[in-house]
C-alpha cells in the first residue's frame, strides 16, 4: 500500500504542476526523472524489495509514468518553444537538444539507455565513474597482478608514468564502489574503455562496455543465468541463450555467452561468479556474501540488432547513417 500510495501522489504532483519558464521544465524534469534524485528513479530504486511478481506489475507502472512525464515536457517544449515573446519567456540556450523536434540520439545512446532501464527495473542503480585510473584499480586489485598473462589480453594506453591507464574496462568501478559501500548492492555502469587494437571491421581502439554486478549473501550462478536471460531477452526478444566455460581472473566460474541469431552463434559477453580474492581485496567477507559480475560490449549489440558489418561507422559521424536512427527501441 505505501508504495501505491507513493505513486498516485507523483501522478498527482505530475498533473499538477505548471510549466511557464524554462527554469520550471529543468525543475520538472529534475524532479521526476532526475538520474540521482529523481521521484520516479527512487521508486524504480525500490523495486527490489518488493517480491518478483509486484516488480513485474510495478515496473510496468513506472515505465509509463516515465512516458508520461517526457510526453509532458516534448509537448510543452514544442508548443512554447521558450523564444522571446510578450509574456516575457526567456530563451535558454542550455536545454538540451532532446527537446528539439530534429535530430535523434546516436544508436549507442539509445542501446545504453535501453539497458539502463532494463535494469533499473529490477533494482539495479546506475553510476558513471573516471576514464582514466590507476593500475591498482584497473588490474591488481581485480586479479591482474604485474606480469600476469591476461595483462596481454587488454594491451594498454598508459598516460605518462605507467601507474595510470586509460581504463581497459568498466570492472574498474565495482573495486571503486565495493571500497566506499557494503553490501548488498546492485551496480550498473556503462562507459568508454580503451585498448590499444589495430583499428578494423570488428575491432577499435575505443568502445562502450556495460558492467553489471550484484554482491549479496547466498547470491548463486542461478542468479546470475537469469539476470542474463532476462537482459538478452528484454533486448533481443525470446532467443537461445548458451553459456560457455571460460576464464576470467576476476570471476570464478566464468562463461561467455552466445545467442543464437540468424541461425547461428554469436558470442556477446563475458560473466561469472566474483573470485573471492576481489571480494577480499575491498575488504569484503567472502565466506557472507557472495557476487556475480558481467560486462557486454553496447557496439556489438547495436551490430546484431542493426545488422551492421562494420563499428568504425558509429564513430565516423556521417549523418546519412545516424539519420537512420530514432529513440524508439
Amino acid at each position: 500500500m505505501m508504495y501505491d500510495q507513493k505513486i498516485k501522489k507523483i501522478k498527482e504532483e505530475i498533473k499538477n504542476f505548471k510549466i511557464k519558464t524554462s527554469q520550471d521544465l529543468e525543475t520538472f524534469k529534475g524532479q521526476f526523472i532526475g538520474r540521482k534524485k529523481g521521484m520516479i528513479t527512487e521508486l524504480f530504486k525500490e523495486i527490489k524489495n518488493l517480491s518478483l511478481e509486484k516488480r513485474k506489475d510495478y515496473g510496468k507502472i513506472l515505465n509509463e509514468l516515465k512516458k508520461y512525464v517526457k510526453k509532458k515536457i516534448n509537448h510543452v517544449v514544442h508548443k512554447k518553444s521558450f523564444f522571446p515573446s510578450s509574456k516575457g519567456i526567456e530563451f535558454d540556450p542550455t536545454i538540451p537538444g532532446e527537446y528539439s523536434e530534429i535530430g535523434s540520439m546516436h544508436p549507442l545512446s539509445i542501446i545504453k539507455e535501453r539497458i539502463i532501464e532494463i535494469f533499473m527495473n529490477i533494482g539495479f542503480s546506475y553510476i558513471e565513474d573516471r576514464e582514466m585510473e590507476d593500475d591498482w584499480h584497473n588490474f591488481t586489485a581485480l586479479n591482474i597482478p604485474p606480469l600476469h598473462p591476461s595483462r596481454d589480453m587488454q594491451d594498454t594506453f598508459f598516460l605518462g608514468e605507467k601507474n595510470f591507464v586509460l581504463r581497459t574496462h568498466t570492472s574498474s568501478v565495482q573495486i571503486r564502489y565495493m571500497k566506499t559501500h557494503n553490501p548488498p548492492v546492485r551496480i550498473l555502469s556503462i562507459g568508454k574503455v580503451y585498448r590499444n587494437e589495430t583499428v578494423s571491421s570488428h575491432s577499435h581502439f575505443m568502445f562502450h562496455q556495460a558492467e553489471g554486478f550484484y554482491i549479496d549473501k547466498n547470491v548463486s550462478f542461478s542468479d546470475l543465468k537469469h539476470t542474463i536471460q532476462y537482459m538478452i531477452h528484454s533486448i533481443f526478444g525470446k532467443k537461445k541463450v548458451r553459456f560457455r566455460s571460460s576464464y576470467f581472473p576476476f570471476t570464478e566460474p566464468s562463461a561467455e555467452i552466445d545467442v543464437f541469431h540468424n541461425n547461428e552463434w554469436i558470442e556477446i559477453m563475458g560473466c561469472g561468479m566474483i573470485d573471492p580474492h576481489v571480494l577480499k581485496n575491498v575488504n569484503i567477507d567472502s565466506e557472507v556474501y557472495s557476487g556475480f559480475a558481467f560486462g557486454i560490449g553496447i557496439e556489438r549489440i547495436s551490430c546484431i540488432i542493426h545488422q551492421i558489418q562494420d563499428i568504425r561507422t558509429y564513430f565516423d559521424n556521417d549523418l546519412r547513417f545516424l539519420r537512420q536512427f530514432t529513440s524508439d527501441f
